[in-house]
This record gives C-alpha cells, structure tokens and sequence, in this order.
C-alpha cells in the first residue's frame, strides 16, 4: 500500500512536511495546499517558497494549483517546471464557499462542459502525462459533484479521456463538506472502470479504518490520508507494523516545528498560532485533557503554550506506561 499525505491549506505547508518526513519518513507522496495562479505574477512569495526544491529536500512533493483558467494552469505549470517539478495536481475538490463561488475547487464540477474545455487545452499544452521523463504529469483530486453522486457518472465520462496520472478521488458532493459518510459505492465503481490509477481519500483516521478500507477494495493501492496523519504523525509507522506515538516523540516534533516556524514567520505570535492550528488534529490524541488542551488553545505567550504542552505530555506517557 502506497500513502500520500493530503493537502491542507494553513497545515502541510513545507515547514510541517520537513519535519514530517524527518521524523515519520514513511509517506509515499506530499501534496502541497493549493497554489493560485495569477495573470501578471504567477505566484506570490509565500507560495513560491512552497515549491522551492530546497524547502522540499528528499521528499516527492506534488504542487496543486487552483484556477479554472486553462492558460493560467499552463504559465504556472511551465514555471513548475522550470523549479524541476514534473506532476501537477488539479484542486477540483475544495468546498470553501469563497472557492466555489468563483467556479474553482468544487465549483468547477458544476460547470461539466468548461471543465472539459479547460482539460482538454491544458492537456494540449501537456500532451504526455505518464512516463517520459521531463514531461509534465497531470493529476487530479477530486469530489463527486455538487449535489448528488449521480454528477460523477458524466464527470468520470470525461476525465476518462485524459492520461491522468492518477485520479484522487474524495467520494463526497460540495454540500457534503466533510459530513456524511463517504460514498464508497461510487469510489469502487471508478476504481474499476478507470483507465488511470485510483486513489482513495476519505476519513481514514486509524490503522482500523484502513483495514476496513483495504478489506473492501483489496485492488486499491494507493490512499491519500490528511487528518487523520496530522491527528497522529506515527499512523503510516503504525499502518505498517509499528509502535504508537510516544510521549518523546511528540515533544520533539512539536519543539522542531516551533523551532523551523520560528526561522520561517515573522514573530512569536504567528509561530503560535501556526502551532495552536495544528492542535486542532492533535487533540484526539488526549480525550481526557480537556483542561491542558483549553489551556493550549488560550495561551498568548510560547512560554505558557509550552507549560501547558509538557502538562498534556505526561498524560500520553502515563498512558503508554500501562500498555
């Protein structure tokens, strides 16, 4: 089984994928949270600094771009290319509204007929996507639709024109969110008719959930995982046989994570907030901290956020002392 860490804007940004693949080397791939393109300057600083190789040394990341403008896919894939990147991901998967209200994300499955127009001018640009090398390879993550599943039947008639690299597939509708069970039905009716390889991707949080998923669709190689990863950084270490997340290592993950931030933002207080974000995953790792964990999430200095991470710490040892 191969395991790609998804993309998911404001967390698995380079800062956390370094220190990710530092200490949990075990994703396959890293996706990057989308880049927008822009007419006049392709990308802003931030996003470059995404994509720089240096910020991204030994780990196969893939750059995901959000746009419904074909030529401004193909600017930004040409500069992709000149960074030495050679697969792109198309986001046609993000529910935000802001997102969708501009027909992008999501928004674009509801727009079939420009969808296939934008795909089919990218792809002449990009006429290779699968196995010469310097070519660009083209990649899409997407939902089911807008409203209904039955969106997806017309939409895989599309995209099965294309030589996608894979298909990543994330079996909701739009006005699903992230609620509702995932359609499981759907994905493996893709998996099986696609000329391209499948990808899952979909509320696998636990070593149990993948099992299941892996009963199920026993000809799936491939899922992409995002917060259930960032919930517990050891899940693909566990997925393959390993131990359970320790006390030490969660305190030295999260000391270099404010340490690299600290190097990357322009001050404590952004450093903070970066880190109380991504306690948001962390904290189903502690369902009987709720104190500590309030008093993460109020802290307004490093060192009483760091007070009460070791307070939080100790409950987590305390709790694989007994298994």
């Amino acid at each position: 089984m191969r395991y790609y860490l998804a993309p998911m804007e404001g967390i698995t940004g380079y800062v956390y994928r370094r220190v990710q693949h530092a200490l949990f080397p075990a994703f396959d791939k890293y996706f990057s949270p989308f880049l927008v393109p822009r007419p006049k300057k392709t990308f802003h600083s931030r996003e470059v600094k995404e994509i720089l190789p240096q910020n991204n040394e030994g780990i196969t990341l893939v750059p995901q771009l959000l746009t419904n403008r074909a030529e401004d896919f193909i600017r930004a894939a040409c500069r992709l290319q000149e960074y030495g990147w050679q697969e792109i991901n198309l986001n046609l998967g993000c529910p935000s509204g802001t997102v969708v209200s501009k027909g992008k994300g999501a928004g674009f499955l509801a727009q079939p007929r420009l969808l296939e127009e934008f795909l089919d001018e990218i792809f002449s640009a990009f006429p290779v996507s699968g196995g010469e090398e310097g070519c660009m390879r083209i990649s899409l993550k997407t939902r089911l639709g807008m409203e209904d599943a039955e969106e997806f039947l017309y939409l895989m008639e599309i995209f099965r024109r294309y030589p996608l690299k894979e298909l990543i597939i994330h079996p909701r509708v739009r006005e699903d969110y992230y609620g509702n069970r995932p359609d499981w039905n759907a994905f493996g009716q893709a998996l099986e008719s696609a000329p391209f390889p499948v990808v899952y991707n979909g509320d696998l949080f636990t070593v149990e959930d993948v099992s299941r998923f892996r009963e199920r669709f026993p000809q799936a190689d491939t899922v992409m995982l995002g917060r259930g990863a960032v919930a517990d950084p050891s899940l693909i270490r566990q997925l393959k046989g390993g131990e359970a997340l320790s006390a030490g290592e969660l305190q030295e993950f999260l000391a270099r994570l404010a340490s690299d931030y600290g190097e990357a933002l322009s001050g404590e207080r952004d450093v903070l907030f970066k880190l109380k974000e991504l306690w948001f995953y962390l904290a189903g790792l502690f369902p009987e901290g709720e104190a500590e964990l309030k008093r993460i999430r109020k802290a307004q200095s490093m060192p009483e956020y760091r007070a009460a991470v070791r307070n939080l710490l100790r409950t987590l040892e305390r709790r694989n002392e007994k298994c």
